[in-house]
């Protein structure tokens, strides 16, 4: 067996340590940072099109949603931890959709880092997700947004002109439903 020399080695060490510095470049959005563009596929279920706020087909983008604030859940079908608060983000889905005074203003999506369309639908019908979920089966957006592990919570404030903002970065940090839309909304200014 032949023996590595060792400035192939040192090179190869290098090369590593940059490819590596390359990737960590990414971190996720955060607080008051901006939010990478990307797109989605407009849901084909008239109730979760009408949720967003959309009619027709084709691709949107997170502040085109019609809302003033904007909740995305990074998961996966297979992290415990995703599995184990669903039904916390599903209180907090009713919080938001029983208070007249919230219902119009916050919307909450799921996006599936790594999961295709098919584990995704797995994952809304077992935890009987109300809200949509997109599958990110190649990971694209995950790595747009720093590869975040999962679950991993954004909220994006939109504003009247067009403009928006991250409100809130968190790995995990579902510690409740009541107290997770209490800090959405001092975040936001909606109350």
């Amino acid at each position: 067996m032949k023996r590595i020399s060792p400035k192939l080695l040192i090179v190869l060490m290098m090369l590593s340590l940059s490819t590596g510095l390359v990737f960590a470049a990414v971190a996720p959005p955060s607080k008051g940072g901006t939010w990478p563009a990307f797109n989605l596929q407009i849901p084909k279920d008239p109730g979760e099109k009408a949720y967003l706020g959309f009619s027709g087909d084709g691709l949107f983008n997170i502040p085109q949603i019609r809302a003033r604030v904007v909740i995305i859940e990074i998961f996966s079908l297979y992290c415990p931890y995703c599995q184990s608060i669903a039904p916390g983000v599903k209180e907090l889905y009713s919080l938001i959709e029983n208070d007249p005074n919230l219902k119009d203003k916050i919307k909450i999506i799921g996006i599936g880092a790594g999961n295709t369309p098919y584990e995704v639908q797995v994952f809304k019908n077992t935890y009987d997700t109300p809200f949509p979920l997109f599958p990110d089966k190649d990971f694209t957006i995950h790595k747009a947004l720093g590869d975040v592990r999962t679950p991993y919570f954004f909220a994006v404030k939109i504003s009247g002109d067009g403009t928006y903002e991250v409100i809130l970065s968190e790995l995990g940090a579902f510690k409740g439903a009541q107290s997770f839309l209490e800090s959405i909304l001092s975040a936001s200014g909606l109350r």
